[in-house]
């Protein structure tokens, strides 16, 4: 897609999971070993019941979408902003949602909706990002 085919409002969804091997990776990669994350039993008696993901996880999910696929290879991440909104528990299916909120044509930027969905229907991550679109 050429950044001239992109047009506000342009949604572009897709479907994700992180598993317990995800988690515990990036708890030894990040150093983040918060045992709402990594220690089942612990995690059981929190506010959560169950293990959840890390929030900069989940977030990760959504550079995933802007550097591989929508808008895609070569796109450079600027920018986010986000809201954690709900925990994300293991295995659980998620949408990525991207939309295109505003076209900066004269350096071909995008300013984009982000989003996680949780398979309820609640929305886990809310946000915005500036991408810098390949040329």
């Amino acid at each position: 897609m050429t950044y001239a085919e992109i047009e506000l409002g342009h949604v572009y969804e897709e479907k994700t999971k992180i598993s317990s091997t995800d988690v515990n990776t990036f708890a030894e990669i990040s150093g983040d070993k918060n045992p709402l994350h990594i220690d089942e039993e612990f995690a059981k008696k929190s506010i959560f019941g169950q293990r959840i993901a890390h929030g900069i996880l989940v977030l990760g999910k959504i550079s995933a979408v802007l550097g591989m696929r929508f808008p895609g290879n070569g796109t450079i991440y600027m920018q986010q902003s986000a809201k954690f909104k709900a925990p994300v528990f293991l295995d659980e299916e998620l949408t990525v949602r991207i939309e295109v909120k505003e076209k900066i044509d004269e350096k071909f930027r995008l300013i984009l909706i982000t989003q996680v969905i949780k398979e309820d229907g609640k929305v886990a991550i809310d946000g915005e990002a500036l991408v810098q679109f390949k040329k």
